[in-house]
């Protein structure tokens, strides 16, 4: 059975999502090390972006979803209110749907936005390297990556691409009319850093500082965009010269404090300051908004224009549903197909046996006939034993895959005494 528990930016506060972001960190390889060994769990995926933390699990029974959702709750240190308006659960197809969805970026903050696939299957790499998973959600990851890539070429979701870096961008663009002339800050030399560049200049962005821990990293997107890179002991007077400020570091706790961002003010003779926060735990105090002449958003406050770009791709992502329903519907008939398995191979194991124990029986009379005859009585045998087990082993595969397969199962398992 799949199972599918988390948040997102729909159903928890940001505050919600840095305590789970926080306290569901693994320092080897980002899975949490308990999290297998929930009652139930046999397979798990742990999947955590700015927007959303969602455990992926093959399970038991119904029962390990409960125990899922404790365990979030547990890690984010969420209250009984927190996590009965947070938490989602979803069971069996449903969660194959949400899961597809999310891999095609319809559940995403910017639908059709590109980072979530490439998340997505760097969770997969992280819970392969941990042997977390199995034969059910390695087929099902790769069919979620097949649902991406169908929605991807065969809609025009992706059109025009969005992020919630183009939102901040857009953001941008709306404070100042045009970003010509403007002196922009990126801290950060990330993956959200880098696309952020990549749409600042592309939005007519002439001069850009990047800030970041590492300046080798930081010289480098520098220099892919023409620009200048300061470490963060320069912050303070890259902070004076700027007039925008977009922040995507992976720092633990905040970059940007309220003393720091008044400290650089006094230098910058009222000058408007403009901060765009998009970093998941948030780089900047949300004190900073106080001060004035200067505005603070952070992803949160990106929504109403994501809204905005979201109405020129709904056309488009009603055809993606119908791709998903279409992977959804061929996962679900394969992991119907896969619970009979067993009692296939119980059924062959018990048919073959019983021929053993019969050729075993004839050896006194089978002991006089030439080797040619005895392979062509032991190959007789077995073909009539395979035409009779053709039927129920098709029977059983088709009927699981259309009707509930445990009750298929079940009958087969009592009809050939398999239990005996």
């Amino acid at each position: 059975m799949i199972v599918l528990v988390g948040l997102n930016h729909k159903t928890a506060p940001l505050a919600v999502r840095e305590r789970l972001f926080a306290g569901c960190q693994d320092p080897e390889a980002g899975l949490p090390g308990d999290l297998l060994s929930t009652e139930g769990v046999r397979e798990a995926l742990y999947l955590s972006t700015c927007n959303r933390i969602e455990i992926v699990a093959a399970v038991e029974d119904a029962k390990a979803t409960d125990a899922l959702c404790r365990y979030l709750a547990r890690q984010g240190g969420l209250t009984d209110e927190e996590t009965a308006l947070c938490l989602y659960a979803y069971e069996g197809e449903d969660a194959i749907r949400h899961l597809f969805r999310v891999t095609s970026s319809l559940d995403s903050l910017v639908t059709g936005e590109a980072q979530i696939l490439g998340q997505v299957k760097d969770a997969y790499r992280r819970a392969l390297a941990k042997n977390a998973t199995g034969v059910a959600l390695n087929r099902l990851l790769h069919r979620a990556f097949r649902t991406a890539k169908r929605v991807r070429t065969e809609t025009g979701i992706a059109a025009n691409p969005v992020s919630v870096s183009f939102a901040a961008v857009e953001l941008a663009k709306k404070i100042f009319g045009t970003l010509a002339g403007k002196k922009i800050l990126v801290i950060g030399a990330g993956e959200m850093a880098e696309l952020t560049c990549l749409h600042l200049m592309g939005n007519g962005a002439e001069e850009i500082v990047v800030a970041n821990r590492s300046a080798a990293q930081g010289s480098a997107l520098a220099e892919k965009f023409h620009g200048q890179a300061v470490g963060l002991d320069a912050l303070d007077d890259a902070l004076r010269d700027a007039d925008i400020v977009i922040s995507s570091t992976g720092a633990p706790s905040y970059i940007i404090t309220e003393d720091s961002a008044a400290r650089c003010l006094r230098k910058r003779k009222n000058r408007l300051l403009f901060f765009v926060d998009i970093a998941v735990p948030r780089d900047i105090d949300p004190a900073v908004d106080s001060l004035e002449n200067v505005f603070l958003y952070n992803i949160d406050d990106l929504q109403g224009i994501v809204d905005e770009n979201a109405k020129n791709r709904r056309r488009e992502a009603l055809k993606a549903e119908t791709i998903v329903t279409e992977e959804t519907a061929n996962y679900v008939h394969w992991l119907k197909e896969l619970e009979a398995v067993p009692t296939i191979v119980s059924l062959r194991t018990k048919a073959e046996g019983i021929v053993s124990q019969e050729l075993e029986k004839a050896q006194n009379w089978m002991g006089g006939l030439q080797n040619g005859d005895r392979e062509k009585v032991e190959a007789l045998v077995n073909g009539v034993v395979n035409k009779i087990l053709h039927a129920p082993v098709a029977v059983m595969k088709e009927e699981s895959a259309e009707l509930d397969s445990r009750d298929i199962v079940a009958a087969a398992r009592q009809l050939f005494r398999l239990d005996d």
